[in-house]
């Protein structure tokens, strides 16, 4: 048996500059740059965790709450929630800031699984996930009754 991780041990900060390439005629980046980057950071915490390739299975859904603008930095922080036989739940927060005024504000956090895959591209087991706090805790239940409705949600989809 794989000897547990910490979910420090997974944690990622990706920080980026907005530029006018990554918004739209408003001057609000779009969604879908904001999408990838939480992609991005999401799998390089189920692989620093995994210590192997990974791949998306699922991103929840992504509720914009506030707008991104060009010239923001924003930074996409993720870590482990729920490491399973082969799969991890992986919390991303993103945070956009504008430097000038100083002011921070979350903008969206996203729940993302990824597999990880052995040197034949199939689903390879993964470490078990050390909880240590009850934060850690509450999120592996919530990440728990997340994967279960997924589940749900696929059986039905497939049926």
């Amino acid at each position: 048996m794989t000897e547990a991780k910490h979910v420090e041990d997974s944690e990622v900060t990706l920080s980026v500059v907005m530029g006018p390439q990554d918004t739209n005629g408003l001057g609000n980046v779009h969604g879908g740059v904001i999408m990838k980057m939480v992609d991005e950071a999401g799998g390089f915490a189920a692989m620093r965790h995994a210590r192997r390739p990974c791949v998306t299975v699922v991103m929840d859904s992504m509720t914009f709450i506030e707008p991104i603008r060009v010239g923001d930095l924003v930074t996409f922080s993720a870590a482990l929630t729920y490491a399973g036989r082969t799969s991890m739940e992986v919390r991303v927060e993103v945070v956009a800031e504008n430097p000038i005024e100083g002011r921070s504000r979350r903008s969206n956090t996203a729940y993302l699984v990824f597999v990880a895959l052995d040197n034949e591209g199939k689903p390879t087991g993964v470490p078990p996930l050390q909880l240590e706090t009850e934060e850690q805790e509450r999120r592996a239940r919530e990440a728990k009754a997340r994967q279960t409705y997924r589940k749900q949600q696929q059986s039905r989809e497939t049926s």
